[in-house]
């Protein structure tokens, strides 16, 4: 379609940054992680109209998660000789196509179909977007230029869920998932237009693997690890720090994926204030990633835990303040700054441990693990939900992020002792 540019590691003299080609990967971004989370804040008016729990209607964000985890990795190889520039707008496009199918779906089981689509679509996505950044600029801008495009995942849950949810409530949520389907059309129009296209992919070429769904703020905070007193690389310290993910956010999405019916029902937040109540949220985890860049990613071994401890508490508060708006909303606050900061201080963590030449290898591991955490967290939040009731999901979060706690701890002393033995 196009000459391949020169490698990002060649010398190049051209120094411009392609700014509008990563804000373009960013929209794109931006769009594909709304559509994966926008039944959270619409559980009851999904559940209303079609007829079905809301435990159901959370599922729909297992189900396109594990469609991620199932097919991303096959689905980015069979594709691997399709242009980047080209494979993004299809991707784009189906995305827009799922949407559709949401909107236009009459029944829950064609619902569940739709987001199947979707998922598929959004698997390959992260598969290739933060490689595709790293192909626009040379070397030595590479953190730079995830930091841009990959943005767009961090705008989605302070502006994408809220806005949806306010969508939603308002006109309906097929009207969400319209006003969805008509951006993704948009943002596949932007990166057609102005992300410039590539060469083959690096696996044809014969380079480097892709990088995977490795995100703004983790890149940064990655390269200001501080190294000394870690374990050394190995393969079971990925093993470890990728299972401590997943089982993290098998708690997080229990709880989070029900949000919107416990703040309502549970904490006494209005309906009309749900909108800003998730806006909220989303602008605390800004913050929390604002922090990571600042100064908790050069220490994630202390600041994991200080995190778990911090998160386990704030969870706590809101279900001591039951009923309670003021209080609980505070506590939802904490709750975000701190979720915003330990999904790049986990992979930071992740990055210190794996060996230099299975690096991208463990940023696949991870993406996995996160899917699955956001899947089984749904799932299980949804049997918790239909078996003991809506007040148990923020306990059942608490005890998972204290039991995760002590296995941060007990397996970093662990490595780092087994380092110390072997050097």
């Amino acid at each position: 379609m196009t000459t391949a540019p020169a490698r990002p590691d060649a010398p190049t003299t051209d120094r411009r940054f392609p700014w509008a080609g990563l804000l373009a990967l960013a929209v794109a971004t931006f769009l594909s992680i709304t559509g994966e989370m926008v039944p959270t804040g619409l559980l009851p008016e999904m559940s209303g109209e079609l007829g079905v729990s809301e435990s159901a209607i959370g599922l729909l964000v297992s189900v396109f998660a594990f469609t991620v985890v199932l097919t991303s990795t096959s689905l980015t190889h069979l594709t691997r000789r399709v242009p980047r520039h080209r494979l993004i707008v299809v991707l784009l496009l189906v995305l827009a196509l799922s949407a559709v199918l949401c909107a236009l779906a009459p029944t829950y089981p064609l619902l569940v179909a739709a987001r199947v689509v979707g998922g598929l679509a959004h698997g390959v996505f992260w598969a290739v977007g933060g490689a595709y950044a790293g192909h626009l600029v040379p070397r030595d801008q590479v953190g730079r230029a995830l930091a841009v495009a990959m943005s767009g995942g961090t705008l989605a849950f302070v502006l994408g869920v809220p806005l949806s949810t306010a969508v939603g409530q308002a006109l309906g949520w097929r009207s969400a998932f319209w006003l969805l389907a008509g951006l993704m059309l948009a943002g596949a129009a932007l990166v057609w237009r102005f992300l410039p296209a590539v060469g083959a992919p690096p696996a044809v070429r014969g380079e480097p693997t892709e990088l995977t769904e490795t995100g703004a703020a983790r890149v940064v905070a990655a390269e200001a690890i501080e190294y000394r007193h870690r374990p050394r690389p190995s393969v079971t310290g990925v093993v470890i720090s990728c299972v401590i993910t997943a089982v993290f956010m098998i708690g997080h999405y229990s709880f989070y994926t029900y949000i919107a019916p416990f703040l309502t029902r549970q904490s006494g937040v209005p309906e009309a204030a749900l909108s800003p109540a998730l806006f909220a949220f989303g602008i605390a985890g800004a913050a929390g990633l604002g922090l990571v860049g600042w100064f908790l990613g050069a220490r994630p071994r202390l600041s994991v835990p200080v995190g778990m401890a911090v998160t386990a508490a704030s969870v706590a508060a809101l279900w001591l303040f039951e009923g309670q708006t003021t209080p609980s909303m505070v506590a939802l606050v904490v709750w975000g700054v701190m979720f915003g900061a330990l999904p790049p201080l986990l992979q930071t963590r992740m990055l210190q441990v794996a060996p230099d030449h299975m690096r991208d290898l463990a940023s696949a591991f991870y993406t996995t693990g996160f899917n699955t955490g956001i899947g089984g967290g749904a799932l299980v939040g949804a049997l918790v939900l239909d078996g003991v009731g809506l007040a148990a999901l923020p306990l059942l979060y608490v005890v998972v992020a204290l039991v995760v706690l002590v296995v941060v701890v007990v397996t970093d002393r662990w490595l780092a002792a087994r380092s110390r033995r072997a050097a």
